[in-house]
């Protein structure tokens, strides 16, 4: 038994914040963020537009692409790092909101930062290869405004909000190629977002959640890695690279992007780029981008797609697909 991606969905936060706004309150410019790193806007949840809520929707309209109903999901994945409590999962609330009533059904989260969409659906194929699971919804959602700090201009013009959701279903055919994942947790002070961390006399202190990054040399680190990742991922998958229709890549950085794209020859116009609209929305930002090419139809049924993402950790991987 294999894998495929039987639909695919998505959900964005209707107010946008564009380069211009960010500039009104921190020492930034439109042409500065474009030159560096390519964003143009991004979409910001509101109160109410909760990372649970995000992947709910996301979760409905990949659902109704597949054609599955939600009684069918026996498994539900969400990749987040912005939860809306340290418990119960963002997946047992999706539960909720989609009615399924099957005290059967397998729900938790995966905390892989920007990779976790990926380490999600690794999980989830697994699952459906040794027949454990038949229809799997695996979600990225993220809500990364909440922990910014919007006097940072290093950090907070980069990250935006929204979710992404895959239905992943049993196929007679192999349509998950590849499949890779890696963790160097020796860069932890590189990249993080601290949450309550002991005192000297061993107590708890609470601090504000805002994320910490060392730009210049994550991005080293993330090129060096993710380049020698994709050549892992054509390899294990017994194809060339001549063979790939369409990079679909997690969108942190457009350099990171090209650089990537060049490493397995790849024209730009075969990358997927949503990065200037919805900046980097982690773990939600390979499912957003994948549905977005699916529904205007640049990528269609039958081709093949790289993927790959680097986050906090660090943690990379990738996976090779037919849609």
């Amino acid at each position: 038994m294999f894998a495929q991606i039987l639909g695919t969905g998505s959900y964005l936060p209707e107010k946008i914040l564009t380069n211009d706004d960010i500039s009104k309150f921190v020492d930034t410019s439109d042409e500065w963020i474009r030159q560096r790193v390519g964003i143009e806007r991004r979409h910001c949840a509101n109160e109410n537009e909760t990372t649970s809520f995000m992947a709910t929707q996301a979760a409905i309209k990949a659902l109704e692409s597949s054609g599955l109903n939600a009684a069918d999901i026996d498994t539900i994945i969400v990749a987040t790092g912005t939860a809306d409590y340290l418990m119960p999962s963002t997946a047992s609330i999706v539960q909720k909101n989609l009615g399924i009533e099957s005290y059967n059904t397998r729900c938790f989260d995966v905390s892989a930062a920007c990779s976790g969409f990926v380490y999600a659906l690794d999980i989830a194929k697994q699952y459906i290869e040794t027949s454990a699971s038949k229809n799997i919804l695996v979600i990225g959602a993220e809500k990364m405004t909440r922990v910014l700090d919007w006097n940072d201009r290093s950090t907070c013009v980069l990250f935006g909000d929204g979710a992404g959701a895959v239905v992943l279903s049993t196929s007679e055919k192999k349509k998950i190629l590849s499949s890779l994942l890696f963790t160097d947790g020796s860069c932890i002070d590189m990249l993080n977002v601290p949450n309550n961390l002991p005192s000297e006399r061993g107590q708890a202190i609470s601090i504000e959640p805002h994320l910490y990054m060392e730009g210049n040399k994550v991005f080293k680190f993330a090129v060096s890695r993710l380049a020698s990742l994709a050549k892992q991922l054509i390899e294990e998958a017994n194809i060339s690279a001549e063979d790939i229709d369409w990079l679909v890549p997690h969108q942190a950085n457009f350099r990171i992007l090209n650089s990537t794209a060049n490493k397995i020859n790849m024209p730009m116009s075969k990358v997927i780029t949503t990065l200037q609209d919805h900046g980097n929305t982690s773990a939600a930002s390979i499912p957003l981008a994948l549905d977005h090419a699916i529904k205007t139809n640049q990528i269609k049924k039958g081709e093949t797609i790289i993927s790959e993402a680097f986050g906090a950790g660090f943690v990379w991987g990738g996976f090779i697909a037919e849609i």
